[in-house]
């Protein structure tokens, strides 16, 4: 068997893990856009801030690749598929698959804004290396302009934090971290951040980029030397779309969400052909309907899940959730699931916790502050466990003990003290 993989994400690494407990033999082709082998993109933020180096910066250990009999080849995206032929074109060369593997991720989105071409020092912040070029674009006397205030642009505020003169970051809406927390958490992070000195304009946006400075739509003037844009990613469909992939749904709301459609084995419309990770859709357990959830373990089921299939085996249908986990100059966040339903909320010492709750089960939380084994919280959503009026309570005062008089939570306390 022949397996190509299109891509050298987490997605790739979780593919290659699942094909080789199946497959000793087949040949493992894996086509890398990126120079490095996969790395933990969420690690960008704390390598620019100093808290990590390069070389603990790789998902997997070095030899990897050569200890599962794949062909990694660096700096060498695939050009095209011919889905009839079974073939993907890398740098003239062509590549015969059997199964197919599109893990080809997300790519940062740029807003159409006057001027912006003109901007010398600008940069997004989505792989190693932006972060690399920020490290020597950036020092004491610069000036940072951020454009969005989601977990990409904190993250980014966060990394050059103690290199930068000034941060400055603008976004449309009208709280940080819009689409993971409610007003109150948003307006503690906000709080804590401005403290440490970095400073917010929301409820605005960039009219234009001038010599020097950023004209926000509300007139204001804001002085720049390096600019970072950071309002989102899109996944990277083209490829998967050029064979007729289907690359779009409508959600619940009426929305219509870009990303690969796949089966819950990861398989697409195009025979032999799967997708995984950022470039596709999830089922999202906690809303009940497929929608793009960009976490990193998520893309890794998704590729192991995919690698399963691939090689001719089957596993339990995984059930997907966003959770959305950081730290912003030392003040924590975690959230997961959906934030519907009935709230219950505690707030004590700094600290912030607020369940959400549905037809007696728990549907998505928000911490905000230091919890033990929150990870217990992220399985009983992910899990629709059954809660009674006690046991929420015993949630919302001490997560990391909740005990819950079940079997089922004993025996994951179990696990993780194992």
């Amino acid at each position: 068997m022949r397996y190509v993989i299109i891509g050298n994400g987490v997605a790739s690494v979780g593919a290659i893990e699942a094909i080789r407990k199946r497959d000793k033999e087949g040949s493992i082709t894996v086509l890398a856009d990126e120079d490095r082998p996969c790395y933990g993109r969420p690690l960008i933020s704390y390598y620019l801030e100093g808290m990590t180096e390069l070389c603990r910066m790789d998902y997997r250990p070095s030899g990897f690749y050569a200890a599962n009999g794949a062909e990694l080849l660096l700096s060498s995206p695939a050009e095209s598929i011919d889905a009839r032929a079974h073939k993907v074109v890398s740098g003239g060369k062509e590549h015969i698959y059997d199964k197919l593997l599109i893990a080809t991720g997300s790519s940062p989105v740029v807003p159409p804004t006057e001027g912006y071409d003109g901007v010398e020092r600008k940069f997004t912040f989505n792989k190693l290396s932006d972060a690399l070029a920020l490290e020597k674009a950036v020092d004491k006397s610069t000036r940072v302009l951020i454009v969005g205030a989601g977990l990409t642009g904190l993250k980014a505020a966060e990394g050059l934090y103690a290199r930068a003169g000034h941060i400055t970051v603008v976004d449309m809406a009208d709280r940080v971290l819009p689409a993971v927390t409610d007003a109150e958490s948003s307006g503690m992070i906000r709080r804590h951040l401005e403290r440490k000195g970095i400073e917010f304009r929301l409820s605005d946006r960039v009219e234009k980029y001038c010599d020097g400075y950023a004209l926000l739509h509300g007139g204001e003037e804001i002085d720049f030397d390096v600019l970072v844009t950071a309002v989102g990613v899109r996944p990277n469909t083209s490829l998967a779309e050029s064979i007729g992939c289907v690359c779009e749904c409508t959600g619940s709301d009426g929305r219509r969400y870009r990303g690969i459609v796949t089966g819950s084995d990861g398989s697409t419309n195009v025979e032999d052909v799967y997708a995984a990770g950022d470039c596709s859709l999830t089922y999202d357990v906690t809303r009940g309907e497929i929608r793009p959830v960009f976490i990193q373990p998520n893309a890794y089921m998704q590729g192991e899940t995919a690698g399963t299939y691939m090689s001719g085996g089957e596993c339990a249908e995984r059930a997907y959730l966003p959770v959305n986990a950081g730290g912003f100059l030392g003040l924590h966040m975690i959230t997961a699931g959906a934030f519907d339903g009935e709230p219950l909320t505690l707030s004590d010492d700094g600290s912030y916790r607020k369940l959400f709750v549905k037809d007696g089960k728990l549907r998505g939380f928000i911490m905000i502050g230091e919890y033990p084994r929150v990870g217990i919280l992220t399985d009983i959503v992910r899990r629709g466990v059954p809660l009674g009026r006690e046991e929420l309570a015993s949630l919302a005062k001490q997560p990391q003990l909740a005990a819950l008089g079940m079997d089922y939570v004993r025996s994951v306390l179990g696990k993780e003290d194992r």
